[in-house]
């Protein structure tokens, strides 16, 4: 009988999902309210919220306007991916406990960022703009193709396995990577260090969840080969240009059977 060696969990990462569970997954109480119901409360509210902010500090800066045109709306890009494919995991339901401790350790971090941006008055050079409204835009595209992908292929395709092309090719979570450009973006504008310790703090969740999803797909036939060619998130072969050379090769090969075969 073989025995399938899974991919191993860091003790901190499995201290970080195991806090996560007991506080917000499997807190006590009857799980009554989908875990989708806060997130999406929180994509809608933010818009109103950072305008909240611009009006109380009269700060309807190009800056701010701009703040709220990629942070507010991108709730509402984030609702359109989850009407049309919700992550499964969404579905799940917390207690009226896990609900609120899912703002509290989780998402309400996220609206201290804008407020470090609008109530000191930052204003961003035209290049930081530009820097900022690039990331966010390649990240938005990056996190919903990446979920778009995995959500279509999990719900048709006949057999489990290992997803390993599209956008799953050269990183195993181009949604992660996608969400942890856009946030960046953010975390650039408001230019605090409070800004940059909330991104650290979101990208060990993420880091966390990644390597918990390591180790379950890695009981699929293949997760050497695929590990080896593909980043835990940043595609490295996409940057060092080895993905490139691969392609380079992989098409002289084909070149040269279709000579032999001619001949």
């Amino acid at each position: 009988m073989n025995t399938v060696t899974r991919e191993p969990v860091p003790f901190w990462a499995r201290f970080f999902l195991a806090f996560a569970d007991m506080t917000i997954f499997n807190a006590p109480g009857r799980p009554f309210m989908k875990v989708a119901w806060a997130v999406d409360l929180h994509k809608i509210f933010t818009l109103f919220i950072i305008y909240a902010m611009m009006t109380y500090y009269d700060n309807f800066s190009v800056g701010a306007w701009v703040f709220l045109g990629l942070h507010g709306i991108y709730g509402y890009c984030w609702l359109i991916k989850d009407f049309g494919f919700r992550d499964h995991q969404l579905e799940n339901k917390l207690s009226f406990l896990g609900f609120i401790n899912l703002y509290v350790l989780l998402i309400a971090w996220y609206w201290l960022t804008p407020w470090l941006f609008i109530a000191r008055a930052i204003e961003p050079t035209g290049f930081m703009l530009f820097i900022a409204i690039a990331i966010h835009t390649l990240g938005v595209v990056t996190m919903m193709a990446g979920d778009g992908q995995r959500h279509w292929i999990l719900k048709y395709r006949s057999q489990s396995g290992l997803i390993r092309e599209g956008m799953y090719r050269y990183t195993r979570n181009p949604n992660y990577l996608g969400e942890l450009m856009l946030y960046a973006a953010y975390a650039l504008l408001a230019n605090h260090w409070i800004a940059w310790a909330i991104y650290a703090y979101m990208a060990i969740y993420f880091l966390a969840r990644m390597k918990g999803k390591d180790n379950a797909i890695s009981r699929h036939p293949g997760w050497a080969d695929y590990k080896a060619q593909s980043g835990l998130v940043i595609p490295w072969a996409l940057i060092n240009g080895r993905a490139l050379m691969n392609r380079i090769s992989e098409n002289n090969k084909k070149l040269k059977g279709a000579q032999i075969h001619e001949k």
